[in-house]
């Protein structure tokens, strides 16, 4: 059995992709604001937490899962595409991982958008399950900023 793999899932958002691209880059600010039942704080430690290179430590609220407290390295940023690129190097999921690289692509579709998250990851051990835990998270994510888009407009 394989000690490494990869996950992807799309979601389909009603909100226009560059709001969607908007929030997404303006994360640090607007997820503990729009989704403070997920998130207490992304404070961010290296860089202007939007340019690769950037380190950020984000505090994950009282319902979250497995993971409590994470640092993520913004790896590379595509404005033109759409696309954002992070890895996991420090945190709760550290503890069952030994890498985590996970890229977010949002895709206009007219009025509307397209969302795909992937990740590839290492396990610690192959009884560590896949992190499927965390692509819901990450669709969940999705599905309430874009709700959140309509009703603070």
């Amino acid at each position: 059995m394989a000690c490494s793999g990869q996950l992807h899932v799309e979601v389909e958002l009603k909100s226009l992709a560059e709001k969607v691209w908007e929030t997404i880059r303006d994360s640090t600010k607007i997820f503990p604001q729009a989704l403070s039942h997920d998130y207490k704080s992304i404070e961010v430690l290296e860089g202007d937490g939007k340019a690769p290179g950037s380190i950020r430590l984000i505090n994950y609220a009282e319902g979250s899962p497995i993971v409590k407290v994470s640092k993520e390295r913004i790896e590379s940023v595509d404005e033109a595409q759409k696309i954002y690129v992070y890895s996991i190097f420090d945190g709760d999921l550290m503890k069952y991982y030994k890498t985590f690289i996970a890229k977010i692509n949002v895709i206009p579709k007219g009025e509307s958008s397209l969302v795909k998250w992937s990740c590839e990851f290492e396990k610690g051990s192959e009884e560590i399950p896949d992190p499927s835990v965390i692509k819901e998270f990450a669709v969940q994510n999705f599905v309430e900023i874009d709700d959140y888009l309509h009703t603070k407009a």
